[in-house]
């Protein structure tokens, strides 16, 4: 099994594969996401016969599933390498010691998303947009889950799902519904369709939004019958959930690539993990894989206070250092927006690393470091002062300064690039020295003659026809 998303393994995976866990099953079997779905792992005996647990913790884990539900699907479990206890997958899936030392810390539900519901299976937590859960049951049941309260495979009810439709329906200020589970993909496909028919009917409802982790643990239910069903729901989105580059494997690649054919825009939503991709490494292989998916990376979150799950928390440092290592070192397009969802219900909340050193808005002036650390000056709008030593500077007259007048291009958006644009600034240099992080080199004085703001690049065109 190869690598996938430029992601390097720092050793070789040997015991893991289709090969290795299931070498009965035929592909007719592997390849039905039915058969997938019935023969998940969901016990300890199940599973002691496939991955090694210590005998001194099989009671231990045994208790975990007293709280928590355990399901893994054969092709999910074919990715973790059975000789290594911290697998990135094993530790994503499988229940540890670490889940039953830390049962009775955190919340059952710490988004308070029961708190912003109106009906059951509706969280109305923001002005234009719903969430709608609509599913109990999962492919694979992530030991950090955010819902593990509903972790129980009863369907929920027509009556509740009607009821949840009809809330959206008479409330006009929802123009946008994410329908979540559980996860919705592990309904039938007649099933899944009625609820997207019900709410394309509301008028006033413009988007429909699908999450989802089934191209990552069940690629196979992503076929044909489904996509043509889906496109008939458009504008329809869906946001994935990917958290290794080892999850972008060729049959993930396949179901994203039929969902984006069926023009579908898919994003990625990430949880920073401990011991799973709280590294820049394992990020980096990360955002890179889903980018050749045809999948944009769109927010990564912090693990959520949830209880069970203190043992996969990381720092907001250590996500802060990965984000910073990912700013200009890879495209713009490939860095999602790190988040924290606020405990109680206060919504997700961008967090940065500190770009903006200092702002002040009276002056219109702002201090800003870019990713290789250096720090520029930039003005939302040039000072008087400023404007006239530029006047001078275009008149050829002595200027009231005492060293020569530096014009330090702001390389801004909208075509502005320096020269006379608004971004641009002038900076006075004295015996010879920069009086400014991002003024120029003394080289750079204003010679005589020289048109301020002209381009380098307005008599290219000339000097041809000249050599012509």
């Amino acid at each position: 099994m190869s690598e996938s998303g430029g992601f390097a393994a720092t050793k070789a995976r040997q015991k893991c594969g289709r090969a290795h866990y299931y070498p009965e099953a035929t592909d007719a079997e592997w390849n039905d996401w039915k058969w997938q779905f019935r023969h998940r792992v969901t016990d300890i005996e199940q599973l002691m016969k496939l991955i090694p647990i210590p005998e001194g913790e099989r009671g231990i884990r045994r208790e975990v599933l007293r709280d928590f539900r355990m399901g893994i699907p054969p092709y999910y479990l074919a990715l973790i390498d059975a000789d290594d206890p911290d697998d990135p997958i094993l530790r994503q899936a499988v229940p540890l010691a670490e889940e039953y030392a830390y049962r009775d810390v955190g919340d059952e539900d710490p988004l308070g998303e029961e708190h912003y519901s109106p009906v059951p299976g509706i969280t109305h937590r923001y002005p234009d947009r719903v969430l709608m859960v609509i599913s109990n049951s999962c492919a694979v049941y992530c030991r950090y889950c955010t819902r593990k309260r509903i972790m129980y495979e009863d369907a929920v009810p027509d009556l509740e799902i009607d009821r949840m439709v009809d809330y959206i329906a008479r409330t006009p200020a929802v123009r946008d519904v994410v329908i979540s589970g559980g996860d919705p993909l592990t309904c039938s496909t007649p099933k899944l369709e009625s609820i997207l028919a019900k709410l394309r009917a509301i008028r006033h409802l413009e988007i429909i939004r699908i999450g989802t982790r089934i191209p990552v643990s069940l690629p196979q239910r992503v076929d044909a019958e489904l996509c043509e069903m889906l496109q008939k729901y458009h504008p329809l989105w869906v946001n994935v959930h990917f958290n290794h580059p080892r999850e972008c494997t060729p049959e993930a690649a396949r179901a994203c690539d039929l969902l984006s054919r069926a023009g579908i825009p898919l994003n990625n939503q990430a949880v920073f993990l401990k011991g799973v991709n709280d590294s820049l490494e394992v990020m980096k292989g990360l955002v890179h894989g889903l980018m050749k998916m045809r999948v944009r990376p769109y927010y990564v979150y912090h693990c959520d206070p949830v209880r069970g799950s203190e043992h996969m928390r990381t720092t907001i440092a250590k996500g802060l250092e990965i984000m910073e290592g990912l700013r200009g070192h890879t495209s713009g397009l490939a860095i999602p927006q790190y988040v924290i969802d606020a405990p109680g219900g206060g919504g997700k909340v961008p967090i940065n690393p500190n770009y903006l050193l200092e702002y002040d808005q009276k002056k219109q002036r702002a201090l800003l470091r870019n990713y290789q650390g250096r720090v520029f000056e930039y003005y939302e709008q040039v000072p008087e002062e400023e404007l006239l030593r530029r006047k001078l500077v275009a008149e050829r007259l002595p200027a009231p300064t005492a060293g020569p007048i530096v014009i330090t291009p702001s390389h801004g958006s909208n075509g502005d690039r320096g020269g006379m644009s608004g971004g641009a600034k002038v900076r006075t240099i004295g015996n010879g020295r920069a009086t400014g992080a991002t003024a120029e080199p003394e080289s750079a004085a204003v010679a005589p003659g020289l048109v301020v703001g002209k381009s380098k690049w307005a008599h290219r065109g000339r000097a041809r026809r000249d050599q012509t």
